[in-house]
């Protein structure tokens, strides 16, 4: 998260195999060595795009993005790419949401990306993305599992498992969206 911040919250998977495509986190959200939450919702499915988003920062920050990634999927008529770069530009421009330091994971059927503050839209390799607290060692695990018989739900669970493992800032309390 920020440079000087104490929060930490959320490691978030998205795993792109076969025809599914799964994003799962867990639900800690911690300030320093305090967790204030172990079951914090930063998964979502928006049903009427069939777009689902992981969400790395604070709960209220979370919705206040997922809320404009809708609105922005419903302005684009569900272009998931068109709607990915205003989200950025607005995230990079506007005054209130400037402040808001996180990453946010989505995807639909066809393409992934990781939608930053900074106004960055990155369209990773490989259909897995990691971000958050535990993001890399759950994107270790899912690299390695992804050329298992494993699907990418399961993919999904272990890695958040194998990342709650190791991360103090990740739990094992999963959360998943799959479409």
């Amino acid at each position: 998260m920020g440079n000087n911040s104490n929060w930490h919250g959320t490691t978030i998977i998205l795993i792109r195999k076969d025809n599914d495509v799964v994003v799962a986190g867990d639900g800690q959200v911690s300030f320093g060595n305090t967790v204030l939450k172990s079951t914090a919702k930063k998964v979502r499915k928006i049903e009427k795009r069939n777009v689902i988003a992981g969400f790395a920062g604070s709960t209220a920050d979370a919705l206040t993005l997922f809320e404009r990634l809708e609105a922005k999927l419903e302005k684009h008529a569900g272009n998931l790419t068109r709607a990915s770069v205003e989200l950025a530009k607005d995230w990079r421009t506007d005054k209130y949401l400037r402040r808001l330091e996180a990453l946010m994971a989505i995807a639909d059927k066809e393409k992934s990306f990781i939608i930053s503050g900074t106004g960055d839209v990155l369209e990773p390799e490989g259909g897995i993305i990691g971000i958050g607290s535990g993001g890399n060692y759950a994107l270790a695990a899912a690299k390695v599992l992804i050329e298992t018989k494993m699907s990418a739900e399961e993919i999904a669970r272990k890695s958040i498992k194998v990342a709650s493992e190791i991360c103090v800032f990740t739990n094992n309390n999963i959360t998943l969206e799959k479409i």
